[in-house]
């Protein structure tokens, strides 16, 4: 490969390595308003209403920006069946966490970049290279270490079971969402899967409502700091992330795009600390070996002298 040519792709990917870590940044922040908002409302309920603002935010952007031809030409029953991978996944975290605790769905979560390099390896042909396997591992690693682990809380049973079948849905929904819809702008894609995934989240919360499993939300309480953070957790952390996130996957894959998923502990320090809390220098480390696995993993760092 010519000089020329390889430093417009190496400019390239680290744009797109960018653009994930944005992608993650703007999801972490949304974090801290979930934990706020989680115990206001059933669990169902709260990601139906997350999925569907977040659906229509973006329905109107894709709208505004594209007009309406787009939305009249895409696959909507192709959108409805992938998003509701997307939104299936929202649910069983939900599922997984409240059994199994947050460690337990920390710790499942940071094995989205071994599922999503496998599902690139069995549907793509993907090779397995000593880069990539390195880079991986430095990324575990990273996960691992950024996470509070000191007051234990890990359960491998059934919370574990369904936070891997979260990864695993919702890695498979965002591969989907690029490979399913060539034609469509990154917007697009976003916006007709997240409806997707609102009307399947939908249904759920409508079904345990109608079987008498919770009861109406109640909103009378709510005021300006309840809905700042739930357009944060919704439009914000779901709806303008996931567009960021499905760029990064459209241009890296699946696989090495979800390697940045493992810095997310370390972004919420970093907002926790813009708040007033300490600073966590072991999450600085966990960090950087998350960005060192992202840089070997995709051969920015050369493992050896090219010849």
């Amino acid at each position: 490969m010519s000089i020329s040519t390889a430093q417009p792709a190496q400019t390239s990917l680290l744009a797109a390595n960018l653009i994930c870590m944005v992608s993650m940044l703007i999801w972490a922040a949304g974090l801290p308003a979930a934990d706020y908002l989680i115990p206001m409302m059933a669990h169902e309920q709260l990601n139906a209403l997350r999925m569907g603002l977040a659906g229509v935010s973006l329905l109107l952007f894709w709208a505004a920006f594209e007009g309406i031809r787009p939305l009249l030409q895409v696959n909507w029953l192709k959108g409805i069946a992938v998003g509701s991978l997307i939104g299936l996944g929202a649910w069983l975290l939900i599922l997984g966490q409240s059994r199994g605790g947050a460690v337990t769905a920390a710790v499942i979560s940071s094995s989205l970049p071994v599922v999503g390099i496998a599902l690139e390896v069995v549907l793509d042909g993907r090779k397995i290279t000593l880069a990539l396997i390195l880079g991986l591992i430095l990324s575990l690693i990273g996960g691992v270490l950024a996470l509070d682990l000191k007051g234990g809380g890990l359960s491998l049973g059934l919370g574990a079971l369904l936070c891997f079948g979260s990864v695993l849905t919702f890695a498979l929904g965002s591969r989907l969402t690029v490979t399913a819809f060539p034609d469509q702008t990154p917007i697009g894609r976003t916006a007709v899967t997240l409806m997707g995934a609102a009307i399947a989240a939908g249904i759920v919360a409508g079904g345990q409502y109608a079987m008498g499993g919770a009861p109406a939300p109640d909103f009378s309480a709510w005021g300006a700091i309840e809905i700042a953070d739930l357009l944060l957790y919704a439009v914000g952390a779901m709806a303008v992330s996931q567009v960021l996130w499905i760029m990064s996957v459209e241009r890296l894959g699946i696989g090495l795009s979800a390697l940045h998923i493992n810095a997310a502990p370390f972004y919420v320090m970093l907002i926790l600390f813009a708040l007033g809390h300490p600073w966590v220098w072991s999450q600085v480390a966990a960090a950087a070996l998350v960005g060192l696995g992202v840089l070997v993993a995709q051969g920015i760092i050369p493992l050896g002298r090219r010849r």
